[in-house]
């Protein structure tokens, strides 16, 4: 560990600049950090984090006296002992090494968990002591060298030349950092919202209108999902912000970018259904269509949450965390948005029995009327009078629906009452003129032919009773033969001199209580 913190530390005291990214520095860091136990660095900012605890262990082993290496365990003492040594504290020092029972590292010694996890409090208790003049050598302002330096060659020999007060730290970072970092933040929020607000306006525009153009909108969510990307790596790479600072700008551009990426999700999913329902088997208002966008939602819900779990996963925040979190979030949006689901399940109920259709004309309750728009939420029926009403979609689902527009016929049962004097023959001659009348009538059809039958002794009148289909199922059509044939009737009555029954009533009279008809 310390010979090759010393290789780096040379090269940079040599090249007054060191390139992060060359196989060389790289290989040698690695020598460096594989003496950490890194299991519980969360894995987002894991090189960072492991480089800091690096070079706090390097500046407190420059400051202490270390034990010659005799009174060193080796590994002649762990064979010895049968592995019974597990950890070694540095004397004088609160710096442990630890053997690995798990993990790729399993059986290695290397600086422990609490070692790691300390290292920076650790440095801060002895960074005041001076450095150690005895063997092995030492490394003076590697660890301001570390904070202060930027990751560009280009303005490495700038920053070099600033006074010692601009190099100096505040809060954890180097004061020249805190500008730039500060100025692309702001940049990075506002490009955010800019290209939100483009993208909602471009959708509102072509949703509906352009399909080819409405896909291509995606491309702004893409670009604010890059944006905080693009602000990590010119933290992390180019300012080379380290310490808390770092872990905060660097959480939270990674936080925006994942819920971003949720939006994605979402905005792209949407965009596939509308794709789907552009198919020319697809009614665009109708069922299958809502149908197919209720699906792309709740796989898109389903990928959120996977994508949520893996980020947060990758920011350090534990499953089980993200699970509580998540079943506790869900638990409170359901009981928040029990109307909505009740809705939402009732909008699939219909999707799935299919009871009408737009433009179709059914009856609900008192409602009769064509149903002009099936939402996700409720359907819109313009009633006979013109008004229009809004269903809840969960309403439509409990309670029984007629759709008219789906009879294959319309049936006429109607009452014709004779006089209680008509003579039988009459009332014969009565029943073979309305045969006649409805005889292979206009609309009939052949399984549905016409009834006519005396069917009851009113106790004001003789009753005929008159049933026919008529076909197809247009309404005005149906009017138009229904007045057809009763004028037909009316004017057979009046030839063969029947007269129709007229209107029964009793009258009580109070005062004497007798019964006058």
């Amino acid at each position: 560990f310390i010979d090759a913190s010393n290789e780096i530390y040379d090269r940079i005291r040599e090249n007054q600049f060191l390139d992060r990214n060359s196989n060389e520095f790289r290989a040698t860091a690695l020598r460096m950090l594989d003496c950490l136990d890194q299991r519980d660095l969360p894995e987002f900012a894991s090189e960072q984090r492991a480089a800091e605890v690096a070079i706090c262990l390097k500046e407190i082993l420059d400051r202490v006296d270390l034990p010659p290496y005799a009174e060193i365990p080796g590994i002649e003492e762990v064979r010895k002992d049968d592995g019974a040594l597990s950890r070694w504290r540095i004397p004088g020092t609160r710096i442990t090494i630890a053997r690995v029972d798990e993990g790729p590292q399993k059986h290695e010694y290397l600086f422990s968990r609490e070692t790691v996890d300390n290292a920076t409090g650790y440095y801060e208790d002895v960074k005041s002591f001076p450095y150690r003049t005895t063997e092995p050598k030492t490394t003076p302002g590697f660890y301001n060298w570390y904070y202060s330096s930027p990751g560009s060659q280009l303005i490495s020999p700038i920053i070099n030349k600033l006074p010692l007060a601009f190099r100096n730290q505040i809060f954890g970072m180097a004061v020249w950092k805190w500008p730039a970092l500060i100025l692309s933040s702001i940049v990075a929020v506002l490009m955010m919202v800019l290209i939100y607000r483009i993208h909602f306006k471009l959708t509102n525009l072509w949703k509906g209108r352009n399909t080819i153009l409405y896909c291509l909108t995606i491309v702004f969510p893409i670009l604010a999902m890059l944006t905080p990307l693009l602000v990590s790596y010119l933290v992390k790479d180019l300012l080379v912000v380290r310490g808390i600072p770092y872990y905060i700008i660097d959480f939270s551009a990674l936080f925006a970018a994942l819920l971003a990426a949720i939006y994605v999700v979402f905005a792209l999913s949407n965009r596939v259904a509308e794709i789907i329902i552009t198919s020319p088997r697809i009614n665009p208002q109708g069922l299958n269509a809502q149908l197919i966008r209720i699906i792309s939602r709740l796989m898109s819900l389903v990928l959120a949450v996977v994508i949520f779990l893996i980020g947060g996963q990758y920011l350090g925040i534990k499953l089980i965390t993200l699970l509580a979190s998540a079943g506790i979030g869900g638990l409170a949006i359901a009981l928040a948005a029990q109307d909505t689901l009740k809705t939402l399940f009732g909008t699939i109920m219909l999707m799935a029995d299919k009871p009408f259709r737009v433009g179709e004309r059914i009856q609900f309750n008192s409602y009769d009327g064509f149903v002009e728009d099936i939402g996700l939420r409720s359907t819109r029926v313009r009633l006979l009078t013109g008004n229009l009403v809004t269903i809840p979609n969960d309403e439509l689902a409990r309670f029984d629906i007629e759709n008219i527009t789906r009879r294959p016929h319309i049936r006429r049962a109607a009452n014709i009452k004779l006089p209680l004097d008509t003579p039988r023959a009459k009332v014969e001659q009565c029943l073979h003129l309305i045969r006649d009348a409805l005889k292979d009538h206009e609309g009939m059809n052949p399984d549905f032919p016409p009834r006519v039958f005396f069917d009851e002794f009113n106790a004001d009148s003789f009753n005929i009773k008159i049933f026919y289909w008529f076909s197809p199922p247009e309404f005005w059509d149906f009017l138009a033969f229904s007045e057809k044939l009763n004028l037909t009737i009316f004017q057979a009555f009046e030839e063969q001199g029947v007269q129709f029954s007229q209107p029964y009533r009793v009258v009580h009279n109070e005062e004497s209580k007798d019964l006058n008809a």
